[in-house]
């Protein structure tokens, strides 16, 4: 891939679609970009892409790498690196969470933004994938300095963004409050107000009611489906949650709610279990309280590892990257994992997995929830016009549903798993939209 100057958009590099040889993509410096480069090879064969339609859709169609100076409350200066990546437009704008984390560069958010291509096609919503980020720890850092790094990074990329150009929505280390700066940002720079730029941003600047439980409100609609094929129910399903924080947090409650019992959750500060059942209502008060799930007095303190052991029916993977290896893996007792994070699955740990008979749903079915409600955000923003919860909450499930069980079929008519089989119906509808296009000029 084409390395980029600060501040400027990388040019655009595209294969002839009916070549027979052609350059490899750049091999892959992270895990993350490797396993998405790997993922997308493997649907490519399987869908037998030419080679240069493949290299195509390995090729980010831009991106743009920034510096992001801050002048901090005590006066001193630091500079941050910022990123966005817009991975394919074919089937529409570009579509992907901003995130502020101190590990993130350009190749994560390559991978994200190709993850957000396919999950986007999966659930077939008219965008392509995008992604961005900020190499900045969001918690060392005080709100009024997270606003002067929210709008520098704005006013940076905002030659490449616009509500029909790029969309971005909260990630990891950003919220609401975040999007709601991008969108003054944009907004005033633009003389008007622009409330389709972000999605995921407050009720009173146009964000849409369900939003921010939509991702875990996927992940319990697709958990369900996948109970369903089994001729079993949520209720009674015993559940473990790795992370409790938007999507983890919310989907520990969901899933209470809908009378699943959930056993054992955690965070970035430790684990705790509880075999009878864990208070979730009681459990989300004590970490507002707290700031963590570990203390809570009606649970017993274990491993993160032990976590991902747990003698469930469901384990959650809700946090990080690469949590199920090929070691972890191989302890894992439930017979059902629904990915609420991105990528919670390592190339190796999904082999070990399937070789067991453990049913992953992968993320980007699973967690797909997210981009469905931004989505509906996007469209009643564009209207003027909004939905009240029910309205939401109805067509979410129905999108949900109707993806799950096009994987499903797909995964058993060609015999692959629900991994191969969501990444062949996102690459194809992709490769499908961009043959139908043709190649300019």
């Amino acid at each position: 891939m084409t390395a980029t100057h600060q501040g400027s958009t990388a040019p655009t590099h595209e294969a002839p679609t009916g070549a027979t040889t052609t350059a490899e993509p750049e091999a892959a410096d992270t895990p993350a970009l490797a396993t998405a480069l790997a993922q997308l090879k493997l649907a490519a064969e399987h869908l037998e892409l030419p080679d240069g339609l493949q290299a195509n859709l390995a090729t980010p169609r831009r991106e743009m790498s920034v510096s992001v100076p801050l002048r901090r409350d005590d006066g001193d200066t630091v500079v941050f690196h910022g990123y966005r990546v817009q991975h394919n437009f074919t089937r529409g704008p570009g579509k992907g969470g901003l995130r502020y984390a101190p590990g993130v560069d350009a190749d994560e958010v390559r991978a994200l933004a190709m993850l957000m291509t396919w999950k986007c096609a999966i659930v077939e919503l008219p965008f392509g994938g995008a992604k961005g980020g900020v190499s900045i720890d969001p918690r060392e850092f005080s709100r009024s300095e997270l606003e002067r790094v929210t709008r520098r990074y704005t006013s940076e990329i905002m030659p490449i963004i616009g509500p029909d150009r790029d969309i971005m929505a909260p990630d990891v280390g950003t919220d609401e409050q975040t999007m709601a700066w991008v969108l003054d940002t944009y907004s005033v720079a633009s003389g008007h107000t622009v409330p389709a730029v972000v999605t995921g941003k407050p009720l009173n600047l146009g964000g849409s009611v369900g939003r921010p439980t939509a991702t875990s409100r996927g992940v319990v609609h697709a958990t369900r489906a996948a109970l369903h094929e089994r001729g079993e129910h949520l209720a009674g399903t015993r559940v473990a949650i790795q992370g409790f924080g938007k999507v983890g947090g919310h989907a520990a409650a969901i899933f209470a709610a809908e009378g699943a019992v959930v056993v054992a959750v955690s965070d970035q500060y430790g684990a705790i279990r509880n075999d009878t059942g864990l208070d979730v209502a009681r459990l989300v008060e004590h970490v507002a309280a707290t700031g963590s799930v570990v203390g809570f007095d009606e649970a017993d303190p274990i491993t993160g590892d032990e976590l991902l052991a747990a003698d469930v029916d469901v384990l959650v993977p809700a946090a990080v990257e690469g949590v199920l290896n090929a070691q972890t893996a191989q302890t894992v007792r439930a017979s059902l994992v629904v990915e609420g994070a991105n990528g919670p699955t390592t190339l190796e740990g999904d082999a070990v997995l399937h070789s067991r008979g453990v049913t992953v749903v992968p993320d980007i079915l699973a967690n797909a929830g997210g981009v469905v409600v931004s989505y509906f955000e996007w469209v009643q923003a564009n209207q003027a016009y909004w939905w009240n919860d029910d309205e939401v909450e109805e067509k979410l499930e129905r999108r949900m549903r109707s993806a799950y069980a096009k994987v499903s079929d797909r995964a058993r008519r060609d015999g692959l798993t629900l991994r191969d089989a969501a990444l062949v119906i996102g690459v194809g509808r992709v490769a499908a939209a961009h043959t139908a296009r043709g190649l300019y000029p």
